[in-house]
């Protein structure tokens, strides 16, 4: 079992440098991952008597074998075969290479800007972002772009097969041509932010690995780019803004702590402190975009040293910016949050109900629904809101959170007296 928890970790934390590598190697999105599937399935055996030096060099190389395997095994091979002969792979590290730490070489920022090719579509630019960096499962990514898991199975089978046919090159582009690839790549960072921080299935509420991943690669691409990028610096201050409140989102317990509740003093002011300035650094160099809007609503938090200072009539007035510039029911969801905590649950909820049509699917948008509800005495309505939340939440922490406030709402139904009005929180 300690077994398989620790290749569970390797698989998290190596799994885009490994396929990122693989694919330059083979030309190949699906072979590639087929092996990286398969070799980390040997290591379940190999490893038993413990995990190698360089765990990252052991299944690079189990899988660069295995996928030769495989092409010798196939129709494919003899073509295949041709084409390694006129473009010969990288070297492969000698066992003794292999204990070396860069001995895998690190491809990701050219399986960024592959996946992220305008002759992809955007959604499918950044799902096979998150599928093949990240490693994030079908279901994980369906449920960032709220849709069903088939539908984004599809998507992901036509990138590749489109990235295979038209020969897409896997390649850092030239300068000239990085402006019109660079608003794709910001939405793949900030998605696979989104995901680490706020991790849509499994047992943990934030993948420190995911969010982590999101601001090295933001931080190289803003290395990469000869000039500054105001929306770029709008989106790393946004990552280390919100980031910078991890330690505070969770009690000694694993339970979810909400924003107004959390012990601010753990929020990591090197974090904050280095997205103010970038946000400044964004701010005035011209207008404000999305990301950089949402770096100032995340400001505003970091502003108010206790929750009951936040300014949310600043915080709302900057979510109208933000959805004049990119219209969202999830922004306007938010909206509607900021509009509920500095008027009053009865100013919010109409808001958060009108925007059922486009969110009854989001578990989020029965969860706040069900807190106003729950401020307002609804308690009937609000017990059957958390319900259905709770169906819809894929993480498990989210479930217990939910769970808790569902029991607080029964307990005080059960205890108001027959025929009278419960008071009102």
């Amino acid at each position: 079992m300690i077994r398989q928890v620790e290749i569970a970790r390797i698989c998290r934390a190596e799994w885009g440098r490994l396929l990122a590598a693989l694919i330059r190697d083979l030309g190949d999105f699906d072979l590639a991952e087929e092996a990286l599937q398969e070799a980390f399935a040997s290591a379940l055996e190999a490893w038993r008597d413990g995990v190698p030096k360089n765990a990252r060099g052991w299944l690079y190389k189990a899988a660069r074998h295995d996928a030769i395997d495989r092409l010798r095994r196939t129709a494919r091979f003899a073509g295949k075969k041709a084409e390694l002969a006129a473009q010969p792979l990288p070297r492969v590290p000698s066992p003794e290479e292999l204990y070396e730490e860069t001995a895998v070489p690190d491809e990701r920022l050219r399986l960024i800007f592959t996946c992220c090719h305008p002759a992809l579509a955007p959604e499918a630019q950044v799902a096979l972002t998150l599928r093949t960096l990240c490693g994030l499962a079908t279901e994980e990514i369906a449920r960032a772009f709220l849709v069903p898991v088939p539908t984004m199975a599809q998507r992901l089978v036509r990138a590749k097969t489109k990235i295979r046919t038209a020969g897409i090159p896997y390649v850092v582009p030239e300068a000239k041509d990085l402006p019109e690839r660079l608003g794709q790549v910001m939405a793949v960072l900030y998605l696979v932010f989104n995901e680490g921080h706020s991790a849509s299935r499994g047992a943990a509420l934030v993948r420190d690995d995911v969010c982590a991943e999101a601001i090295r690669l933001a931080r190289l691409v803003r290395e990469l780019l000869r000039e500054p990028v105001p929306e770029l610096d709008g989106l790393l201050a946004l990552m280390l803004l919100h980031d910078s409140r991890r330690r505070a989102r969770m009690d000694p317990a694993g339970n979810l702590v909400l924003l107004g509740d959390q012990d601010r003093s753990l929020w990591d002011p090197a974090e904050i402190e280095e997205g103010r300035a970038l946000l400044r650094e964004a701010l005035g160099r011209g207008p404000a975009g999305p990301y950089a809007l949402e770096a100032a609503i995340a400001a505003v938090h970091a502003d108010a040293a206790r929750a009951e200072d936040t300014d949310w009539a600043q915080i709302a007035g900057l979510y109208d910016l933000l959805h004049a510039l990119h219209p969202s029911p999830v922004v306007a969801l938010n909206r509607a949050v900021a509009v509920a905590m500095g008027q009053g649950a009865a100013a919010g909820l109409p808001l958060v109900d009108a925007l059922e049509d486009e969110l009854a699917g989001y578990h989020l948008w029965h969860a706040t629904r069900a807190d106003l509800l729950r401020r307002l005495g609804r308690r009937f309505e609000a017990a059957a809101a958390y319900r259905r939340a709770r169906e819809l939440s894929g993480n498990e922490i989210e479930r217990r959170f939910l769970d808790r406030r569902l029991t607080e709402v029964q307990d005080r139904l059960q205890s108001a007296p027959a025929g009278g009005r419960a008071e009102h929180k």
